[in-house]
């Protein structure tokens, strides 16, 4: 997942009119506008990086001559201390910006961490992490990129780019012949042909009916690592299959170890911490 530069400049835009509203009024009071800085943005726990062109466009839509130097690069682990960019130039610029930039950057990367932490935990198994729809409102794009900074595997974008059918599509077709497995994924295909279908499934006998239907993925939820088992080994490679529910960084690897292909983990969107990361200005310094 990428994010275009188009983008990134909507959100910043968007960011620093909410923030600035008619002016930063304690800098514009305190500050000379001939005022020339240096500020590092430093990360202040371990952390995995993401987000750093957004703290880019936030200081030079302010001051287009302004100096950064990138330090760090999104997807780069490091260490408490530090520093991730350097920023030369405009006083005022640096600190109107500074909380527009430190937050998408603290979030994004709170997103890459939480990610980094499930992919580490998995490492040795065939799981691959992947995340949901369970996003920031208008953010999507910009977490699942976080996700992918973080070693995760990016699941479908929206409603538009994949067949899933869960569990509230199959009660609305109960009534369907033979099953409403088979009749979901038959009409899935006829209507979407070049999508990929995926398929919710809650027991064995389900697993067995997505099977037979010829579902590309199967969404085995809220199964125990015993039930896990099972559906792979009914699966046996007729399809992928995806673990969702219950699944925490106590749980993860025990589901890994079933032989699922992939984990999806709401939690690393939904419930991502912002990590802390501040911008401190060098005394003496010269831009």
């Amino acid at each position: 997942m990428e994010v275009t530069h188009h983008e990134i400049r909507r959100a910043v835009r968007a960011a620093l009119a909410e923030d600035l509203g008619s002016g930063d009024a304690t800098t514009l009071a305190t500050i000379p506008a001939s005022a020339k800085s240096v500020a590092l943005m430093n990360a202040r726990e371990r952390l995995t990086v993401a987000g750093i062109s957004f703290a880019e466009f936030a200081f030079r839509e302010l001051s287009p001559g302004i100096q950064i130097k990138k330090i760090a690069r999104d997807g780069q682990r490091v260490r408490a201390g530090a520093a991730l960019l350097k920023i030369s130039g405009s006083s005022r610029a640096i600190l109107s910006a500074e909380r527009v930039a430190l937050n998408f950057v603290q979030r994004l990367s709170g997103v890459a961490t939480a990610t980094t932490q499930f992919v580490d935990t998995v490492k040795g198994t065939s799981a691959r992490i992947l995340d949901t729809r369970k996003t920031t409102p208008g953010w999507r794009r910009f977490e699942k990129y976080a996700v992918a900074c973080g070693g995760g595997k990016n699941h479908r974008i929206g409603l538009f780019d994949m067949i899933l059918i869960k569990d509230n599509h199959l009660v609305a077709l109960q009534s369907a012949k033979p099953n409403a497995i088979a009749a979901a994924v038959a009409h899935a295909r006829k209507k979407f042909p070049k999508l990929k279908v995926e398929v919710e499934a809650d027991t064995l006998k389900q697993v067995v009916q997505a099977v037979a239907a010829g579902a590309d993925i199967i969404l085995l939820d809220n199964m125990s690592s015993t039930q896990l088992r099972q559906a792979v080994n009914i699966v046996k490679g007729h399809a992928k299959t995806e673990a969702s529910g219950g699944v925490n960084l106590q749980t993860v690897r025990s589901i890994a170890q079933t032989g699922v292909d992939f984990i999806s983990v709401g939690a690393i969107t939904h419930s991502a911490r912002a990590v802390d990361i501040g911008l401190d200005f060098e005394a003496g310094a010269k831009p």
